[in-house]
């Protein structure tokens, strides 16, 4: 089994990617939503993903941006992912024609939030399938508004058969992030409030904590 991959996010100052990268994660990410208390505009994200070497990943989250937006993102940062946290279709998602992530909002029972097609929710499994050209899903609590509610969702109703590679996310942090990865096993591992001072302020101390936690979880699984 691979080590498991540590994407720290919503990251706005340059200390704290200098920090994060020290900490060891394999990939930052940077809030392109305006109504985030983490968002930074797409020069900004420039600004700060140029701090960072190669073979760790920029990561720029969207949600619900015009065609426009994301043609401009692609642009600005032809070497990140494209993370897409709202409402997209697959067909938005694609058009961006670059790798990318789909976020997956878990609710009650193991259903992802899901307005398209007039279905209010749908089953993982099927969440997977109409976005298999994603590189991951990335599973995150349901709350309102989208992401960064720091919010932790049952690991148990993920089933075992996703066919595509999984990213943890919501509500992780340096005490429950070991038990995330034994539990799940995913391909990577989220996080941002967890290893946060204040929104947008990331804690040194915290993320080395949570790389730790997670290299833990790794050796205990034998990687």
């Amino acid at each position: 089994m691979p080590r498991t991959r540590i994407k720290i996010c919503g990251l706005t100052r340059e200390a704290d990617v200098d920090e994060a990268l020290e900490a060891g994660a394999d990939a930052l990410g940077f809030v392109l939503y305006p109504k985030s208390a983490r968002h930074v505009t797409l020069a900004r994200a420039a600004e700060l993903a140029a701090r960072m070497p190669p073979f760790v990943t920029p990561v720029l989250l969207l949600v619900n941006a015009s065609p426009h937006d994301v043609r401009l993102a692609t642009e600005a940062l032809p070497q990140a992912l494209l993370q897409f946290h709202g409402d997209e279709t697959p067909a938005q998602c694609e058009a961006a024609g670059v790798p990318y992530l789909r976020a997956a909002r878990m609710g009650p029972d193991g259903l992802v939030a899901h307005p398209h097609e007039g279905r209010a929710q749908t089953a993982l499994l099927d969440f997977a399938q109409l976005f298999s050209s994603a590189q991951a899903l990335l599973l995150d609590a349901h709350v309102e508004g989208f992401g960064g509610g720091g919010k932790v969702f049952d690991w148990s109703q993920i089933p075992p058969s996703v066919p595509l590679p999984v990213v943890l996310s919501g509500g992780l942090n340096p005490a429950n992030v070991t038990d995330g990865v034994l539990s799940v096993r995913p391909w990577a591992v989220d996080v941002s409030t967890g290893v946060e001072i204040s929104k947008g302020v990331k804690s040194g101390p915290l993320m080395r904590r949570f790389c730790k936690a997670v290299r833990e979880a790794d050796d205990r699984l034998g990687t």
